[in-house]
């Protein structure tokens, strides 16, 4: 019998592609506007980087040095977030990514602390409570993608297990967060008589492609690689800002 095709993507490459499709995300936002090809592929990131957190709350050996560690790149990252987005030191309208994350983590861990219980009532309180808690505090707080963002953490949470109706739940949940709740600029594509509109958003679906072929291995891992992951955003960030203003 032949060998059948398997295909794996690992934590490390998830976090690469990750960092590639905001790179170019941010390149669209900053320095190279126009190219709208960019930022469709940039929507990519987002989903899989929600994805992982989810993860690392349930692979790190440490929860309190993790979302320290998230803490404290939120806090270097908000100045040159505020330059490359708004370019200005102080952008209150508008905060970064990792802030999104640290909200997230905190739902997370209320769910796990409920799921403790042992009681079902409590889950499903506490499950509708964090839905409606993460939608509002993102509105509030206006951190990255607002309440979307907080929400598609709480999809892959939610949706964790790898059975078709997770799958079935991260694609419709997904769906309804980008194409509903976020929605945004669409392009009319004429194609054999007919008009179709395909939304930029929509490209983040994409996501699942690579996140559904991760298995749990993490492949090359150190300590400088780890500190890599994080200090990526604030640094790429900080470049871009300056070449904007340059």
């Amino acid at each position: 019998m032949q060998n059948r095709l398997h295909i794996e993507v690992t934590s490390m490459a998830l976090h690469i592609m990750a960092m590639a499709f905001m790179l170019c995300d941010h390149l669209w936002g900053t320095i190279i506007p126009g190219n709208d090809w960019l930022t469709c592929i940039g929507r990519i990131s987002f989903p899989i980087f929600a994805f992982m957190i989810v993860e690392g709350y349930f692979h790190t050996s440490n929860l309190k040095k993790y979302a320290t560690r998230l803490l404290l790149f939120a806090v270097l990252s908000e100045i040159p977030f505020n330059l490359a987005m708004g370019s200005r030191i102080f952008y209150p309208i508008h905060q970064n990514v990792l802030w999104s994350f640290l909200i997230s983590l905190a739902l997370i861990h209320w769910n796990e602390k409920a799921k403790a219980t042992q009681k079902l009532w409590m889950r499903i309180l506490v499950g509708f409570a964090s839905v409606v808690l993460g939608a509002i505090i993102g509105l509030i707080t206006m951190v990255d993608f607002y309440h979307a963002g907080v929400l598609t953490v709480l999809v892959f949470y939610f949706f964790r297990r790898r059975t078709w109706w997770c799958y079935a739940g991260q694609l419709f949940c997904l769906w309804y967060i980008n194409m509903e709740l976020l929605g945004g600029l669409v392009y009319e594509i004429p194609l054999f008589g007919h008009t179709f509109i395909l939304a930029r958003q929509g490209f983040a679906l994409l996501a699942l492609i690579p996140i559904w072929l991760y298995r749990g291995k993490q492949g090359y891992h150190s300590k400088a690689l780890q500190y890599t992951y994080y200090a990526f955003y604030p640094v790429h960030l900080l470049i871009l800002s300056i070449l904007k203003m340059l």
